[in-house]
């Protein structure tokens, strides 16, 4: 009876988890040392992300009542650590990319973001997606720039007339 409360326990916690994130990332961690797990861990950590290792069949559960997450099932399978990301959702994929330039796993499955399901061949992509952030000063950026383009000119301009005219004046004077 232990046993099944304590399953009951943890689909409620990945439950928790899973509806106050905003992208899940499953990596396979066979073959992994427990230095390496622990290190990468403490990784994702820094960044405020959840890596953790539950019982596929639990995550399945808990992924059956929170609902939308059906397109990774395929992923539950072999050894699945979890890495659970609020926020912008690339900060999993740079980390795990620069922890693969020295390791050989974890070997990234899944990450399902927005609803969209991303692969294997997707962690590049996903490692260069800039953050909502980022985006929103490009385009404020973008935004700005004709503005501060007319400012220049028509400082420019004011400038240029006002000598124009103080010339004149000055001409008129003698």
């Amino acid at each position: 009876m232990a046993t099944l409360e304590k399953k009951k326990e943890t689909t409620r916690e990945i439950v928790e988890v899973l509806q106050s994130s905003d992208a899940v990332y499953l990596t396979e961690y066979n073959g992994m040392t427990v230095a390496d797990v622990n290190k990468l861990r403490q990784e994702f950590k820094k960044d405020d992300i959840t890596y953790r290792v539950f019982k596929n069949t639990l995550v399945k559960r808990a992924m059956d009542e929170v609902g939308g997450y059906d397109k990774v099932y395929d992923h539950l399978e072999n050894q699945t650590a979890y890495a659970f990301v609020s926020g912008d959702p690339s900060r999993p994929a740079k980390i795990l990319k620069n922890f693969l330039k020295d390791h050989k796993r974890p070997y990234f499955k899944a990450a399902l973001i927005e609803g969209v399901l991303y692969q294997e061949k997707d962690l590049e992509a996903l490692s260069a997606m800039k953050s909502k952030e980022e985006v929103i000063g490009d385009i404020i950026g973008l935004l700005m720039a004709p503005i501060t383009n007319v400012v220049g000119a028509l400082q420019a301009q004011g400038s240029n007339i006002v000598g124009a005219v103080k010339t004149i004046a000055d001409k008129a004077e003698n």
